[in-house]
């Protein structure tokens, strides 16, 4: 009869954490919300020195290239190699596009503050980006 193992909660604790850190998705999120945040942070720094928007986008994207290229390659995706930098700015870039195109539309239609609505866009470009970047930046690295 085999003995079930017991783990003290620390250790139970310690597995869980391995366990759901080596989970791609997982991952994702968490460098996810550090990098949304720190796109977040950059982004209302220019608005509130009162910079247009499309700057205020631009000086996020611009900023977060690099330091996202750190958090996704190295820390999700596992696969930090300058070679995929070309595929990664572009995918920048298009992300940018889309969030400018998005939130130029949706402040035609609402009221409420572009900081605000930067922020209820960022989990749907999230999610976006998750996709592109499996697809076209880190590819070959899928398991």
């Amino acid at each position: 009869m085999e003995q079930a193992k017991i783990y003290s909660r620390t250790q139970a604790y310690r597995l869980l954490f391995i366990r759901l850190y080596n989970i791609r998705g997982i991952r994702f999120l968490l460098a996810g919300v550090f990098n949304s945040l720190f796109g977040l942070a950059a982004f209302s720094l220019i608005i509130l020195f009162g910079g247009p928007v499309w700057l205020a986008i631009l000086f996020g994207q611009v900023l977060g290239i690099f330091f996202n290229f750190v958090t996704y390659g190295g820390f999700v995706f596992r696969d930090l190699v300058l070679s995929r930098m070309p595929r990664f700015v572009f995918t920048y870039f298009s992300l940018y596009l889309i969030n400018l195109i998005s939130l130029k539309f949706l402040l035609n239609l609402v009221t409420i503050s572009s900081i605000a609505l930067q922020a209820t866009l960022t989990i749907p470009l999230a999610a976006l980006s998750y996709v592109i970047m499996n697809k076209l930046v880190f590819h070959s690295r899928m398991k």
